[in-house]
């Protein structure tokens, strides 16, 4: 499990493609992989991975098939950050939002708008994972645990504070780029229930 709070960035330094799996060579600050083993789980842009080599601050995943489907992980170049957060430990603070790192689908960023101190991106979504997302509820994006702003029948906002995009990779998005959403699961199983049950939203 993970928190949805960003440790920090680190850098595609090698991309192996093969058939059917693709294996990342990312390069971590030095103080990020201390005591890892091969087998830890580590999220990559909110993409629960398996460290399957390690040289120096330096780890290998490898990347399936669905997983390159899913998520932008079939995007990704050398030279590209990536957020990452090792995961959680019992005892650690949950400064976020429980997340799994199995990443639901991608979103497109549709507009940024820049104020004084404040950043405000747009989403757009598929209907089908819209109806999981509410004012004010949680939502991860690239792994980063955020709060939702405002949702329309295209998508939803969030507003990303300076902190946010000195720590994380939000900042390096542009307009037309696709980003790694979970949505919150504890969301996903209320709607789910209440359809079940057969309520429908009033309007």
């Amino acid at each position: 499990m993970f928190t949805g709070i960003v440790q920090g960035t680190a850098l595609i330094v090698d991309i192996e493609s093969r058939p059917g799996l693709t294996t990342l060579s990312i390069e971590f600050p030095a103080e990020a992989v201390n005591a890892v083993e091969r087998g830890a789980s580590v999220s990559i842009d909110g993409t629960c991975l398996t460290v399957t080599g390690q040289t120096g601050s330096c780890l290998t995943f490898d990347v399936m098939q669905e997983t390159l489907r899913i998520t932008k992980a079939g995007h990704y170049k050398i030279g590209d950050r990536v957020n990452f957060e090792r995961a959680a430990r019992i005892g650690d603070e949950i400064g976020g939002h429980l997340l799994s790192g199995h990443v639901h689908t991608q979103a497109k960023l549709a507009d940024i708008r820049t104020s004084e101190n404040n950043r405000t991106f747009y989403f757009q979504v598929a209907p089908e994972w819209l109806r999981y997302i509410f004012p004010k509820g949680f939502i991860a994006i690239d792994g980063a645990s955020l709060t939702v702003g405002d949702v329309d029948d295209e998508g939803f906002n969030v507003h990303l504070i300076p902190e946010t995009l000195r720590a994380t990779c939000l900042g390096d998005l542009s307009v037309g780029e696709t980003i790694n959403l979970e949505i919150d699961s504890q969301t996903q199983v209320i709607v789910e229930t209440l359809d079940r049950l057969g309520y429908k939203p009033a309007g």
